[in-house]
């Protein structure tokens, strides 16, 4: 096997062998019958011998060709005959070869006995002892070569130590040679892109050093070189162990778990037929006739815990040292105590080599192909098996066949890549696949809190099963954002365009698809997600949406809108949906199924007057033309959880609250035709936020009697004069904003009782009177009044806001000082310019001081 000059010399898997294997012989003794025998056995495997046949064995140096013979076999065998000591040349190979071993850079050592007792080469004895004797008699007087002696015998002592074979089993001899220069030949690895990165952090999690028995795991999603990984650090490193074993494609495994278990125990104890009947009796086998030797053994490719526990269920069924390699696209097999190492997508340059090695082989690419190669890696997002793939199907095509591929591929992925990847979502379970599709179509991007809202509205456990997928590298959590591959990604969508019909298709995203089904009302109950960036009024018809009973998500969002600053008008034109007529392609039939209900600048005045939708959690009209939610008095909608109406500026009423009993977070904000929220509100007592900011004509707001509420905001609503009493004993901390308009008088007496209350803002509420009130945070941006007497109650208060509240310079807060919770001092107290005295001394807490901290 000849070594390529442009190997690197520092790889991981260096050095490149020349030879498979070195043989040392005392040529007079076995040049014509064991040698010789030994040499064609090995020629006949195809392993690549060195055998010096012109070789003279006198002086005392070998030759450079010897040398580097040596260095570049991969095996050496020596051959101890009865005559093997007398020649210096001989046991100059010898400590040439054991020199090697000792630096632990792949060479083996196989030591064969011919017609001699390995103990006369350990301990120099019989004809041994002869020949050292006339060595030492040679270079009695020379001290430079009696050390030379010393070195001949250390080597004979090594060698003869390790496992040798006797020579009546030349065969076996053969056997064992082919089994370890096979295993061990890393000539391949030269044209693995980015190896040596991958097998030195994966070395650092074996620690080959420490004698212990330990599971590695690689993990990652398909095609992202894996196996390729684990192959080379097995190929790199079984020379190490008593004896190793790789069980390739575990999962594709067809005849059982005990026919894995016997091709194991038969790699590792070198022995050949059926010895298991049944995985209970293999388990045993493992545990019984392993526990003592040093073995590698790499597991590839796992999808269920049933391998691992019948392959590898205890570190005890190993010896010390021993190393297991498992490689799975699922996280959650491996044990908490297992390391991992995450196979992950190759970098810029590595993928354009690895393109490049594929699509252009040894060729240098022509200019106009380089643009056309950045598009194909920028698609495969550094993922092996796609490079390989397309630069393999590019091959030798000129440059219109590479056009004409590259928009195709934009359009689905080659099967072969798909069908690589799909294997981890045939082995999901259906809810899992669900969600796995729901986000592949229409979730990945966006913040995990978001799509968990979602997913639970559709699925027990959804949070679980989102752990599974994330376990099996099918989903990513990228800084709290849903992400995944973009092939992954496009597997996902390929699965629901399996479907040619949209109107068949689990799921409808693209808008001409989409308009088809509901223009032809083809949708059918197979259809259970519509989402959209906008969905067009005239491809309306009342009973359009009949036929989808199974739809659970209906979303028309387009997201830019939540940024607009003119909101919609009953003028708007058609084409962004909106008409002032009430019910001219009015729906009329909403699914009972359905869980979350989107739709930014729904267009007509209500809701269908049916709609009761029993599952329905989220109901968002942000930008509608709603006037009032519907026309009955009152609709129920047991499951809803939150409603937002913001921006709907034409809306004018709210609806009876009571039909919502689990209502959570209600959302009004800029609703500016809004006068009166309806007064069941006040019952809602599950109710968590509520926001109604820059309600301007807001007027009349009920009394609140929850015991939820952690979020109150009324900035803005300049029509409203008395700040709404607020009853029950909230349980959870109270954040109260109020600011920004002309409240004159006190806050009421019921908020003085809310125990929980921890943060007020009525900045702007520059007529406010007077305020007695505990709690930590207080903002009186603009607010005109004299600072309450302490004694009134802030000593709770620990960040305080007194800009542009008409403090006076010379005037000064007398009592701040004895606000002991404060821990930052307002800095427009700096602007207080005859300020002579300020007694600070009961701040104990105090943090900052001028925005100087206090510790400085």
């Amino acid at each position: 096997m000849a070594s390529s000059s442009s190997f690197a010399s520092n790889s991981q898997y260096s050095p490149q062998w020349k030879y498979d294997v070195f043989v040392s012989f005392r040529g007079e003794d076995t040049r014509k019958n064991f040698t010789s025998h030994l040499y064609q056995g090995l020629e006949n495997r195809g392993i690549l011998t060195f055998v010096d046949d012109k070789r003279l064995e006198d002086g005392d140096s070998i030759s450079e060709e010897l040398v580097k013979a040596i260095e570049e076999s991969q095996v050496a065998v020596m051959v101890f005959s009865k005559n093997y000591a007398t020649s210096r040349w001989c046991l100059n190979e010898l400590v040439k070869i054991m020199e090697c071993k000792e630096k632990e850079i792949g060479h083996i050592v196989i030591p064969v006995f011919y017609y001699v007792d390995p103990s006369h080469v350990r301990y120099q004895s019989e004809s041994f002892a002869e020949a050292f004797a006339k060595h030492e008699s040679r270079y009695k007087d020379d001290v430079e070569g009696m050390q030379k002696v010393q070195g001949w015998r250390n080597a004979l002592a090594a060698a003869a130590n390790l496992k040798g074979y006797d020579i009546h089993f030349i065969q076996h001899i053969v056997d064992q040679i082919s089994s370890k220069s096979c295993k061990t030949s890393v000539y391949y690895l030269r044209n693995v892109v980015g190896i040596d990165t991958h097998l030195g952090n994966v070395k650092s999690l074996l620690e080959m050093e420490i004698n212990d028995v330990r599971i590695v795991g690689i993990w990652g999603m398909g095609g992202v070189g894996k196996t390729t990984i684990a192959r080379a650090i097995f190929d790199t490193n079984s020379n190490r162990f008593d004896a190793a074993c790789f069980l390739a494609d575990i999962k594709e495994n067809k005849c059982g778990m005990h026919s894995m278990q016997n091709i194991l125990l038969s790699e590792l104890l070198r022995i050949k037929g059926n010895h298991v009947n049944n995985k209970e009796d293999g388990k045993h086998m493992i545990a019984h006739r392993l526990r003592f030797k040093k073995i590698l053994v790499v597991l590839d490719d796992i999808d269920h815990s049933d391998h691992l526990d019948n392959l590898a269920g205890d570190l005890d069924w190993f010896g010390k040292g021993s190393r297991i390699i498992v490689t799975t696209r699922d996280r959650h097999l491996l044990g908490k105590d297992d390391a991992v190492y995450e196979g992950t997508a190759l970098l810029d340059d590595d993928a354009i080599k690895l393109f490049h090695q594929y699509a252009f082989k040894e060729e240098v690419p022509d200019e106009s192909f380089e643009k056309l190669s950045l598009e194909v890696i920028d698609h495969a997002k550094g993922l092996p098996k796609a490079l390989k793939v397309w630069g393999s199907f590019l091959h030798k095509r000129d440059i219109i066949e590479w056009r004409s591929a590259i928009e195709q591929m934009k359009i689905k992925s080659k099967s072969e890549i798909v069908d690589k990847l799909k294997i981890s979502y045939d082995r999901l379970e259906t809810v899992q696949q669900d969600i796995f599709l729901d986000i592949a179509c229409f979730l990945r991007g966006f913040e995990k809190k978001y799509v968990m809202k979602i997913l639970e509205s559709c699925y027990s456990g959804a949070n679980i099963e989102l752990s599974v997928l994330i376990d099996k590298s099918l989903v990513l959590i990228d800084c709290d954002w849903i992400q995944m591959h973009d092939l992954i990604q496009d597997m996902g969508k390929y699965i629901v365009n399996m479907q040619k019909d949209p109107g068949e298709r689990s799921r409808l995203w693209d808008v001409k698809d989409l308009k088809e089904v509901l223009v032809n009302n083809t949708g059918t109950v197979a259809v259970e997600v519509i989402w959209s960036i906008y969905i067009k009024k005239l491809w309306l018809s009342k009973e359009t949406l009949k036929n989808m009973k199974r739809l659970r998500i209906l979303i028309s969002q387009d997201v830019s809108h939540e940024w607009l600053q003119e909101y919609p008008s009953e003028s708007d034109s058609e084409d962004v949906s909106h008409d002032s007529s009430c019910h001219d392609g009015f729906i009329e039939y909403l699914p009972n199924n359905l869980r979350w209900f989107s739709w930014y600048l729904y267009p007509w005045k209500s809701l269908p007057e049916n709609f009761e939708l029993q599952r329905l959690v989220h109901l968002e009209l942000r930008f509608s033309l709603l006037h009032k939610l519907w026309t009955k008095r009152k609709i129920l909608l047991p499951s809803l959880r939150r409603l937002d109406l913001r921006y709907s500026t034409s809306l004018m009423e709210t609806p009876d609250f009571t039909g919502m009993p689990n209502l959570e977070y209600l959302n009004l904000s800029a609703c500016v035709s809004l006068k009166e929220v309806h007064h069941s509100l006040g019952c809602s007592r599950k109710l968590i936020s509520l926001k109604l900011y820059h309600c301007v004509n807001l007027e009349r707001f009920p009394c609140l009697n929850v015991e939820s509420l952690q979020k109150l905001c009324l900035i803005d609503c300049f029509s409203l004069e008395k700040f709404p009493e607020i009853l029950g004993r909230p349980k959870p901390t109270l954040d109260i904003s109020v600011g920004g308009y002309e409240i004159r008088r006190a806050l009421p007496s019921s908020i003085g009782m809310l125990k929980s209350l921890v943060k007020l803002n009525i900045s702007g509420c520059s007529k406010f009177e007077s305020l007695s009130l505990s709690f930590e945070s207080l903002s009186l941006n603009g607010v005109f009044f004299v600072f309450p007497d302490v004694n009134e109650g802030l000593h709770s208060l620990e960040d305080l806001d007194l800009r542009y509240c008409n403090l006076t310079d010379g005037e000064l807060l007398e009592d701040i000082g004895c606000l002991s919770s404060l821990k930052e001092l307002p800095l427009i107290i700096a602007q207080l310019g005859p300020l002579r005295y300020l007694d600070l001394s009961e701040c104990r807490r105090l943090k900052k001081f001028l925005g100087v901290n206090v510790a400085e």
